[in-house]
């Protein structure tokens, strides 16, 4: 004779079940993050209004609180933190960019006929998120793709994004990046080589990280001057010697402040 247990049903029971449930933790959280978006909560309030129990609202929202999405006011109850704001505005920085970019990232692919990318910080400013990508005309594989991410330090759109950054805090990077697996290079030597791109307004990549590829790029910044994101122009090593590359510095600086000023930059004199 065969049994049967019925399942426990409500709350408790859909928090024990194995099978998906990461991803059902994951949808719970952003109900949490939905359902404060307009007004705070308390946690009676959020279990009430999600169909959970106190126990269950409370701890999903205290995990939000400690990674910044969600903040925690006594007797106002939950709501939206510095995390969410930051990446909010981030996606809007991000929305609008690519729009304003294309058609100069086009045209200056067009100019070139090789690879054209654009990228940004990415949120933990820890390494260099592309964006967008113009395929170059030439018979070269350029790896990249976009959604990737790969370290500042190596890559030239990287460095672009970095320029206005402290000796200090690039010491940092640096060091930061090598541990995490950059290609080996010579610090002081990288440090000097930084100090003359934020003179120039431009950076290289010297096949330092990826062999056989060279690229041009240059910083792009919003109205308050600030480098909000960056753009490269990619080619094999053969097409990329060293005086096309110093001769593509004027090209690739001028599609860059064409985007800049899109967002509403003007340089200084």
């Amino acid at each position: 004779m065969t049994s049967t247990t019925n399942p426990p049903s409500g709350d408790s029971a859909n928090e024990s079940a194995p099978a998906g449930g990461g991803a059902q933790t994951l949808m719970r959280g952003l109900d949490v993050i939905e359902a404060v978006a307009d007004q705070s909560l308390t946690a009676t309030e959020l279990a009430e209004k999600l169909g959970l129990t106190k126990s269950t609202a409370h701890r999903l929202a205290s995990a939000l609180v400690d990674r910044g999405f969600l903040a925690n006011t006594p007797r106002s109850g939950y709501r939206l933190g510095p995390r969410m704001l930051a990446l909010g505005h981030r996606a809007s920085e991000q929305a609008d960019i690519i729009q304003l970019a294309r058609p100069h990232l086009e045209s200056l692919g067009a100019l070139t006929e090789d690879t054209v990318h654009l990228g940004v910080l990415d949120a933990d400013r820890a390494s260099a998120l592309y964006l967008d990508k113009i395929p170059g005309r030439r018979r070269i594989n350029i790896s990249s793709r976009v959604g990737e991410r790969h370290p500042l330090t190596c890559t030239g759109l990287g460095k672009a994004l970095i320029l206005d950054e402290s000796e200090s805090w690039l010491a940092q990077r640096f060091t930061l990046d090598q541990a995490a697996g950059a290609p080996p290079a010579d610090a002081q030597l990288w440090q000097q080589r930084m100090r003359d791109y934020a003179r120039g307004g431009y950076a290289f990549d010297l096949e330092e990280n990826e062999d056989r590829i060279r690229c041009v790029s240059a910083p792009v910044h919003n109205a308050s001057g600030k480098i909000v994101a960056a753009i490269s122009v990619s080619s094999a090593a053969q097409y990329m010697d060293d005086e096309r590359m110093a001769g593509l510095i004027a090209e690739v600086r001028a599609t860059a402040q064409a985007i800049s000023h899109e967002l509403g930059f003007s340089p200084t004199p």
